[in-house]
């Protein structure tokens, strides 16, 4: 994705972000990742249980949990702890949860 910026030249989203959060390592840029991959947690998680035509009162009883916590998760998945997240895919949707470090 490219933007303009003041002096009218075209800017990368990295680019806007090292100008705006700073660069990446920067505690302000690191939480704005974090916080960018807890949002894509939560819509992955909702886009899974709405193609498996399930509500979140449906999912919330599969994981013994309030619809309303579904809907948190969904929204930002930032609250969710790593107990859930497997109960949700394994128990919920019945698949498997893959998670990698970058160092």
């Amino acid at each position: 994705m490219k933007a303009r910026n003041d002096n009218n030249e075209i800017s990368s989203w990295s680019e806007i972000k090292d100008r705006v959060y700073g660069e990446t390592g920067t505690e302000r840029r690191d939480n704005l990742e974090r916080e960018a991959e807890s949002f894509r947690i939560g819509l992955l998680l909702k886009k899974v249980r709405e193609s498996k035509n399930m509500t979140q009162e449906e999912l919330g009883q599969l994981v013994d949990k309030k619809r309303e916590y579904i809907s948190r998760v969904e929204n930002n998945g930032s609250n969710i702890t790593l107990s859930t997240l497997f109960d949700i895919v394994e128990k919920g949707f019945g698949g498997k949860v893959k998670i990698s470090i970058e160092v």
